[in-house]
């Protein structure tokens, strides 16, 4: 029988694997579970590079130069990299240390203005 260890996985994954286990008659932990099985086998697959996919997450190859596989990690590996750069951004810090004006949609949808010079905010 299979034990199970509690893990924690981004809302994201789990949306995603809620979703497609619907569709694919499993519980969300055995899409979790698929979904981990087929990337343990790519990347300990004959027909996958880790070397050349490396090389391209590294700038010094061309991505064009990977087999369909590879590109699917890279691809992934592009969209966990591009995730945490968006999470770390706190642009309002940066135009408010930069005394820069800036506008943004608040929860509700309507826009809120940033003066320049004045640390109040006004919605429009």
């Amino acid at each position: 029988m299979a034990t199970s260890s509690p893990i924690r996985i981004d809302d994201d994954v789990h949306a995603s694997a809620k979703l497609m286990a619907s569709v694919m008659s499993r519980s969300t932990a055995q899409q979790v579970a698929h979904w981990a099985r087929i990337g343990r086998e790519l990347e300990t697959s004959q027909s996958v590079s880790q070397q050349a996919i490396a090389q391209v997450l590294e700038g010094e190859a061309s991505y064009d130069g990977l087999n369909a596989k590879e590109q699917a990690v890279v691809r992934a590996e592009w969209v966990e990299h591009m995730k945490q750069r968006r999470e770390a951004l706190d642009l309002a810090a940066e135009f408010i240390a930069a005394g820069r004006s800036f506008v943004e949609l608040d929860e509700d949808g309507n826009i809120v203005e940033h003066a320049r010079t004045d640390d109040q905010s006004t919605a429009v």
